[in-house]
């Protein structure tokens, strides 16, 4: 009975997005991206090379996992490596992914689809990262005696898992071979519930975050915008972060803004550049375009591409972070890698890495602008910023070695 519910509930998922694809930019290139996916499939993958299947549903994902996934391609250079992203927002900006053999959409998860996907690529090993649970993929590794493990997963008493009515969720994770997960509690609880193949291996993204730190790419043109002032660089944010960070323009004017939020459609950088009441802001395809020393005194950069943000922190003072006044923060650790004090918005429960910081003294929250401005108040000292900052880097770089303790484990097990 469950499993006919999940059934039902995957095909009205797709009816919807059928329908929204009509008015909804994301749900059209999910669409699109799956059409005639079997065909595509077919005629580029070789079922008879060995390969791995890395399956990400999104973006964050896909660079919590990239350490293993390139340790992996290092390692066992005989394989080919197959990526699968559920969200458009993952495959569209790295469909052209180096490391990869093969970049595909997930097709949806039917029972048909699962066994004909599975059929075509024919892994030899399956990771997927963090709370990707599609029951028929898992079901047809399973039958298959395909080897899947979870890396940097994490695990709440809230989830389905552990509730009465998740008894189909339970059996997903009665198909995985082996849990890596986030931290002790995530492993207590797969305990509770009779699952015991776990190790706690950390986050990987610390080892992905700490290696980007080490090596950011360089900005020159925004190098010359910082020059030697004071930056704040707020990463994916959302209207309501853009609002208070704007209640600091005027009060902080001898500090630069460098502001990347979250949607880059044209309406909504017009709407963020509007929202600050400032003469000495710019787009960033716009500053691309001029030659340092700048003929006005560019004070505020919004950013109006994607893919520059991780490397974007290297020019910060104090980083804001968004996402905290909506369902949830975005990555705090890109820019604590970097050792700087990082801001975020009230909603941040469910990510232990923001719960650590805050603990520590690197981390900070504020509910208004009022708070915001005494966080502020207290890094125009110098000393106070590079004493929260060095926190944050340092809790970072004691948090590396996920990858490791994973690679460690599928060359003595499964890749032996």
């Amino acid at each position: 009975m469950l499993l006919l519910l999940y059934n039902i509930g995957i095909r009205l998922y797709q009816f919807l997005i059928v329908i929204s694809q009509n008015f909804n930019a994301k749900a059209k290139l999910w669409v699109k991206g799956r059409k005639n996916i079997f065909e595509k499939i077919s005629s580029e993958v070789d079922s008879s090379q060995p390969s791995i299947w890395f399956h990400f549903a999104s973006l964050g994902e896909f660079e919590q996992g990239r350490p293993v996934l390139e340790h992996i391609k290092d390692s066992y250079p005989g394989h080919k490596l197959i990526i699968t992203f559920f969200s458009p927002s993952g495959y569209e900006l790295r469909k052209n992914y180096s490391k990869a053999d093969y970049v595909f959409y997930l097709p949806l998860d039917t029972r048909k689809n699962a066994a004909k996907f599975i059929t075509l690529i024919n892994p030899d090993l399956a990771v997927f990262t963090k709370y990707e649970y599609w029951y028929h993929y898992l079901n047809e590794l399973h039958t298959k005696k395909v080897p899947l493990i979870i890396i940097s997963g994490i695990f709440r008493k809230s989830q389905p898992f552990f509730k009465w009515y998740g008894t189909l969720n339970r059996k997903m994770l009665g198909l995985v071979n082996h849990f890596f997960v986030q931290d002790e509690n995530s492993k207590q609880l797969l305990a509770g519930i009779n699952v015991h193949n776990v190790t706690v291996s950390g986050d990987t993204r610390f080892d992905r975050v700490a290696e980007n730190s080490a090596n950011p790419k360089q900005f020159e043109n925004i190098k010359s915008f910082c020059g030697d002032s004071n930056v704040v660089v707020a990463g994916s944010t959302w209207p309501d972060d853009e609002k208070l960070i704007a209640t600091l323009f005027k009060k902080y004017a001898d500090w630069k803004f460098i502001i990347a939020p979250h949607e880059i459609k044209n309406e909504k950088i017009i709407s963020l550049m509007g929202m600050t009441g400032e003469h000495e802001i710019i787009r960033y395809s716009e500053l691309k375009q001029l030659e340092p020393p700048y003929d006005k005194p560019y004070r505020i950069l919004v950013i109006d591409n994607i893919g520059m943000l991780s490397s974007l922190y290297q020019y910060a003072d104090i980083t804001y972070i968004g996402g905290g006044f909506g369902v949830g923060i975005h990555n705090t650790l890109e820019a604590a890698a970097f050792g700087v004090p990082v801001i975020f918005g009230p909603n941040y429960d469910k990510f232990l890495e923001a719960k650590a910081l805050v603990k520590l003294g690197a981390g900070f929250p504020v509910n208004n602008a009022a708070e915001l401005n005494a966080v502020m108040l207290k890094f125009e000292n110098e000393s106070n910023r590079k004493q929260a900052g060095f926190i944050a880097k340092n809790y970072v770089q004691q948090q590396k070695g996920a990858t490791e303790i994973i690679m460690n484990f599928l060359n003595k097990t499964i890749m032996k």
